[in-house]
């Protein structure tokens, strides 16, 4: 009897074992054409010789700004794709704090002649100053990627690949401005958007204009927007305010007005002033701030309350996904694919989440 049982029992965990495997039996061994996986996810032999044969591919990232910290994370997300794939990077980009696209194509010229050089990853906030480049990466038979600021007029557009956050995204910030001003009591007001348009950076002009609409359409949806003078200049586009003094130009233009309950800066030139603002004039936790990027001077702001909420890009992706582009273009043949990176909008409540792994 014992005998009987012992066998039933076995055969029972044997049945499981069977069954189990069974349910492993939809794993596919090779492909529909009769190639193997493991093969085909190798590397192509002529990969690491593209362009400058020289062992190993080398990418360059130029930014127009690499003073101000916010391009940080960007650099380090092509760090990462760099050393995923084997790749050298060359991190490069104006030293100025402010946008310098002037310096940034200064760069770009002599990178483009580098022979050294397999790719090609550039912002482009000046529209339509990138043409040549493209043109002279084109005929030495380099590709190129496009990362953060977008311009849609650069020649073949349709085949660079682009990493960035569209501008549209800024409405977040305005509808959370609104928000904010509608549920701090204030019964009337102006609310300004502040910016620079000499700097001619386009995107953050579509920025200014996107939070701009946000915050009329939050306003009238809530039947307010009579009470409260909504103020982006006379072209939707920001009120002009001098970048080179900013923190004096913002306490002015708000005291000029003197009744402003809340303000929208679209990029880092004039968020971190905003910030320095908001407490020189001792409105700490009393002023509906928001703002754009994700640094320290951002993080620092929103924790101690002269900065409400910023917006950031989430631009570890900015430098990881063009490389990985780049990359895929050379080894896969695989055409320009466009990644948009969103919108991430951080408050005091969610502000020490914030750059724990440089993501930020």
């Amino acid at each position: 009897m014992r005998r009987i049982l012992f066998y039933a029992a076995s055969a029972a965990v044997l049945s499981l074992g069977v069954s189990h495997a069974f349910a492993q039996s939809g794993s596919v061994e090779k492909a529909v054409g009769g190639y193997n996986f493991e093969e085909a996810a190798k590397e192509a032999p002529g990969t690491k010789d593209f362009h400058s044969a020289d062992g190993h591919l080398t990418f360059a990232i130029v930014t127009h700004t690499a003073g101000n910290g916010f391009f940080d994370p960007v650099y380090v997300g092509a760090t990462v794709a760099g050393n995923m794939i084997g790749a050298k990077i060359l991190l490069l980009g104006s030293e100025s704090p402010v946008d310098d696209p002037a310096r940034e194509i200064e760069i770009l010229n002599q990178i483009v002649q580098d022979p050294t050089i397999d790719g090609i990853i550039m912002t482009t906030p000046q529209v339509g100053a990138y043409n040549d480049i493209v043109k002279a990466a084109e005929t030495a038979g380099i590709p190129v990627a496009t990362t953060n600021s977008f311009d849609g007029t650069i020649l073949h557009r349709n085949a660079i690949s682009h990493t960035g956050q569209d501008a549209s995204a800024a409405a977040i910030g305005g509808e959370a401005l609104a928000t904010c001003v509608l549920g701090s009591g204030a019964a009337s007001g102006s609310i300004v958007l502040p910016s620079s348009t000499a700097m001619g950076n386009i995107e953050v002009n579509n920025r200014v204009t996107a939070a701009f609409n946000a915050i009329v359409k939050t306003l009238k949806d809530a039947g307010k927007l009579d009470a409260f003078k909504v103020d982006a200049g006379p072209e939707n586009v920001g009120i002009d305010t001098n970048p080179n003094d900013p923190v004096n130009a913002l306490v002015s233009l708000f005291e000029s007005r003197g009744d402003v309950v809340g303000a929208f800066t679209a990029n880092n030139v004039f968020t971190p002033p905003l910030v320095k603002a908001v407490a020189q004039m001792g409105r700490t936790g009393k002023f509906c701030a928001y703002g754009f990027d994700l640094g320290p001077a951002q993080q620092e702001g929103i924790a101690a309350g002269n900065l409400t909420g910023s917006l950031g890009q989430q631009p570890f992706l900015q430098g990881f996904w063009p490389v990985m582009q780049l990359y895929l273009q050379i080894d896969r043949g695989i055409a320009a694919a466009n990644l948009d990176t969103r919108a991430q909008l951080v408050t005091k409540e969610t502000v020490a989440n914030v750059g724990k792994r440089f993501e930020n």
